[in-house]
């Protein structure tokens, strides 16, 4: 197993005192934990850990056809694991109806666009994919774990007055504005199971031991939510040649690629 190294992101809307197992000192405020390859080593998918106390941007991300088109090597779908949840936790994904593109700009333009969106409660547990296209934000008192398509490509909508770029006409022709519901959407049993089988990459929840994982499976990383998988403890990340073989005694998250996934 090859251990991937930990960037600590300090943000404005992070948190300080996080769960001690990430090993970061509680005074700092942290918004996003990354884990990095070797110099050298490109992986076409990417997770991380978020910890928020207030709402983040409204913001949408291209598929692979734009962003190609743009430059990009790939566009940006989404999951998210919601690991733990405040009273005051919430998420927005979708919106309340359709919404057209020049609607929702002008919406983001005058602050409207909050109460377009659909605002959840998410519990603990809660597995959501979130497809390019789809406005989302996530909200205060969340730590979750995303999984997504490695690229640093986001259009913010909207940012509460924040001092950072908008990217309005950009994102005028990625979005699709309308209610969210994905047939992956679910909340998680304690048992294993494979959540995402492509086509961008795939994901399994696993309780003790992984499920069956199809065949294909290349750059594996395999991330202990609460004990240890092998010498790799909780909160950290590492990429193992043949997960199918993993044991642990608790929770842990295998990610992986698709062969010409992307």
């Amino acid at each position: 197993m090859l251990k991937l190294t930990t960037r600590i992101v300090d943000k404005p809307w992070g948190r300080c005192g996080i769960d001690p197992r990430f090993a970061v000192d509680p005074d700092r405020q942290v918004g996003e934990i990354w884990f990095e390859p070797p110099v050298g080593m490109m992986l076409d998918v990417m997770a991380k850990y978020l910890f928020t106390t207030e709402r983040l941007s409204i913001q949408v991300h291209p598929d692979d056809k734009l962003a190609r088109e743009r430059g990009y090597p790939r566009g940006k779908d989404e999951c998210w694991i919601v690991l733990d949840v405040a009273a005051d936790a919430e998420l927005g994904i979708g919106t309340v109806r359709d919404v057209p593109a020049k609607e929702l700009m002008a919406a983001a333009r005058d602050g409207s666009i909050v109460d377009l969106m659909d605002w959840r409660q998410p519990k603990r547990g809660d597995f959501i994919y979130n497809p390019a296209g789809t406005v989302h934000a996530l909200g205060p008192g969340l730590t979750v774990l995303e999984i997504q398509q490695a690229v640093d490509l986001t259009y913010r909508l909207y940012d509460y007055g924040r001092p950072r770029e908008l990217h309005l006409e950009e994102a005028a022709h990625a979005v699709h504005a309308r209610p969210h519901s994905h047939p992956l959407d679910h909340h998680l049993a304690d048992e294993s199971v494979v959540l995402v089988d492509g086509p961008h990459f795939g994901v399994a929840w696993c309780v003790n031991a992984p499920p069956p994982l199809p065949q294909g499976v290349r750059d594996a990383q395999v991330l202990p939510i609460d004990l240890p998988v092998n010498d790799l403890a909780a909160g950290e990340c590492g990429l193992v040649e043949d997960p199918s073989n993993l044991a642990s005694d608790g929770r842990f998250v295998l990610a992986w690629s698709i062969p010409h996934g992307d």
